[in-house]
């Protein structure tokens, strides 16, 4: 991890931290959530001290958001969001996010964190156990989909309006 630091979430890295994380997240993979504007500004309205990010001299190499609190339980944490440029990976950047995240809710009661990792990601499963998470849910999420309608070819980002009203603000 050379020259490289990681650093509390500032307005300066949101538009990065945004782009990142469209790229990153496959929200079809997850249906039950989506990638926004709001998804960054929850987590770092709800707890700024555990959401991080990891930059060097070429910018943002990565991002985690976490915060206190998971449904109903005050006293749990969520790792919520954690994604990697493609050239950060392998450095061990991913597990010095997850620790500074981890170190903010344990600090801010947490009695225990929880994250999800979709089934394929074989690397952020591994990365999560070897910072100390177990499997400690076994849930299937079942998706019928409408037989009636093709599925749309392709891939294609949510778009979100407020990430260009930042953006705009930011070049002003």
């Amino acid at each position: 991890m050379n020259d490289v630091e990681i650093v509390p979430l500032r307005l300066t890295h949101v538009d990065a931290v945004l782009d990142l994380g469209h790229r990153a997240f496959d929200v079809a993979t997850m249906p039950y959530t989506s990638w926004s504007l709001s998804s960054v500004a929850t987590h770092w309205d709800a707890q700024p001290d555990a959401c991080w990010v990891a930059i060097d001299d070429t910018g943002l190499l990565g991002f985690v958001l976490g915060s206190l609190s998971y449904d109903k339980r005050e006293d749990w944490g969520y790792l919520e969001w954690i994604a990697l440029e493609e050239r950060a990976r392998g450095r061990g950047v991913a597990s010095a996010l997850v620790k500074h995240c981890c170190d903010a809710l344990f600090t801010a009661g947490a009695s225990r964190i929880i994250t999800d990792v979709e089934t394929g990601n074989v690397a952020s499963a591994e990365m999560m156990r070897r910072n100390g998470f177990a499997e400690g849910v076994t849930v299937a999420l079942f998706v019928r989909p409408n037989p009636h309608v093709q599925p749309a070819a392709g891939r294609h980002p949510v778009q979100d309006p407020a990430r260009e009203l930042l953006r705009h603000r930011r070049r002003s």
